[in-house]
């Protein structure tokens, strides 16, 4: 999992981010639990709908965006 950050716009930090499954980055991360070992990741939305639909051990823990509020 790969972070930094830049200065956006009106001095806002971009934040970058890459997706635990599929490695993409993405402005907008769900971190879950999703297989029996119980560990926290960060998906993006195309992996957040497949490992989340009919999963027993899923578990979802709050999104993550590139541009925070300040």
């Amino acid at each position: 999992m790969a972070t930094g950050s830049k200065t956006g716009h009106m001095g806002r930090k971009l934040r970058t981010k890459f997706c635990d499954r599929c490695g993409q980055p993405a402005p907008i991360l769900f971190r879950v639990q999703y297989d029996e070992s119980a560990t926290w990741v960060f998906v993006c939305e195309s992996c957040w709908a497949s490992v989340s639909q009919d999963n027993p051990f899923y578990r979802y823990g709050g999104t993550w965006k590139a541009r925070k509020n300040q």
